[in-house]
């Protein structure tokens, strides 16, 4: 079977090359190539150009021509840098009470909340939870979401944090999406440790963090800052010894305090992920950083609350990057198009804002630099539309899914023939 490939002709290629990481992004300034092909070499993009130009350069006895007849705008696979998909059970009675008046922390304290799920996960075995993490991970692929970080965090013990990442391993080979498993030992203080929050943190650090790293089970740690999890100052320590281990450093910050963004900028984290509460203080250090700030606007539509500045980040020059937080207490959703697009209207994003974030952007946020752009040399991850612009995509708020999706050089789902069988 032929390797290679020329895909085409394809209505508007978005490839979202050559667009800067930081800072606002106007739709004028997006590149469009229109009667675009694209020539793929196994998992990988040789070259993107014309189609009719590309047709007559290829030989057909080594390439096969993938020929197009009806209208679709291509885009990067996108990519979900943020997700807690690895887990058991339902919170759906935490989203009545929200409802109804009860706090985040009311309803933690009343005995749901994070603890709730944590109790579920530890009660399903590595296999189940495996199996239950690369379907939401299949459902997710469909939906045009080729690279997905998973993170730990309910187990919150050594013996149930190696279950938990070991479950992402395995069902990273399940899915033909591309699982990034991060360590979020550090969720909270879990109820049945005999000590305080440093004394956990240090076990972590002690009895965890290095089987992680030797195995091969994580390379990022996380850690949530916030008054109900563990303070800048703990967080410091952690995060600096798991640094000197290896680890890349994310950061759960500002979800409802100011505080967490300061930690991630200090410790020259990929990404400060929530953002909610940031001061204009916190937006300006983020934006004079490298660090990516990560917007999770199914947080916001979960709890009801105010969604990320994420016009003003980008207006003082900071990264945005766009994350569905898919989890089961404070983002059920899981459609990041859907959220995405959400965002966008309430902060006045731009279009091409909104597919930087969800693509380069977002692969920034992990410290990919081989995926997030239709450009030769990346991997062969793109998703086709059925529609001939661009901006029909946002205009359905996540309604239009792709009819194709690409990764790493073939197709592995298509819209027309599962809708047929």
């Amino acid at each position: 079977m032929k390797d290679k490939k020329l895909i085409g002709p394809i209505t508007q290629l978005l490839s979202m090359d050559q667009l800067p990481v930081k800072g606002a992004i106007k739709d004028s300034q997006l590149p469009i190539l229109k009667h675009a092909g694209i020539l793929l070499d196994g998992d990988k993009i040789v070259e993107i150009g014309d189609f009719e130009i590309l047709r007559k350069k290829i030989d057909l006895q080594e390439v096969r021509r993938i020929d197009l007849s009806e209208n679709y705008v291509a885009l990067p696979g996108m990519i979900d840098c943020h997700t807690h998909i690895c887990f058991a059970g339902s919170r759906a009675k935490d989203f009545a009470l929200r409802n109804s008046g009860k706090s985040y922390l009311e309803i933690a304290e009343s005995g749901g909340g994070i603890w709730d799920t944590v109790t579920q996960t530890r009660k399903m075995s590595g296999s189940e939870l495996a199996k239950i993490t690369a379907s939401r991970a299949d459902q997710l692929l469909e939906n045009g979401i080729t690279t997905i970080e998973v993170k730990s965090g309910y187990g919150l013990s050594v013996l149930e944090e190696i279950k938990m990442l070991t479950s992402i391993h395995q069902a990273n080979r399940k899915t033909k999406a591309d699982l990034i498993a991060t360590c979020l030992a550090a969720h909270l203080l879990p109820k049945d440790f005999e000590g305080d929050e440093t004394a956990y943190l240090d076990w972590m650090v002690q009895k965890l963090l290095p089987i992680l790293y030797k195995e091969g089970l994580s390379k990022r740690v996380d850690i949530f800052i916030e008054k109900s999890a563990f303070s800048k100052e703990q967080a410091l320590v952690y995060l600096k010894k798991a640094k000197e281990i290896g680890f890349q450093i994310t950061v759960h910050a500002d979800q409802f305090t100011s505080g967490g963004s300061e930690v991630a900028v200090k410790m020259q984290a990929l990404s400060a992920d929530h953002l909610e509460a940031s001061s204009e203080e916190d937006l300006k250090r983020l934006a004079k950083s490298d660090t990516i700030g990560v917007a999770l606007p199914g947080a916001s539509i979960g709890l009801g609350c105010p969604f990320t500045p994420a016009r003003k980040l980008l207006d003082m020059g900071g990264s945005l990057a766009i994350a569905s937080d898919w989890n089961p207490g404070s983002a059920p959703m899981g459609d990041l198009l859907t959220q995405a697009s959400i965002l966008a209207t309430f902060e006045k994003l731009s279009t091409t804002e909104v597919f930087a974030g969800i693509t380069f952007r977002a692969a920034a946020a992990l410290g990919l630099t081989n995926r997030g752009t239709i450009a030769a040399g990346q991997y062969a991850d793109f998703i086709l539309f059925p529609t001939s612009d661009y901006q029909e995509i946002l205009y359905h708020q996540g309604n239009m899914k792709p009819a194709q999706v690409w990764k790493s050089g073939l197709k592995v789902f298509d819209r027309k023939k599962k809708m047929k069988s």
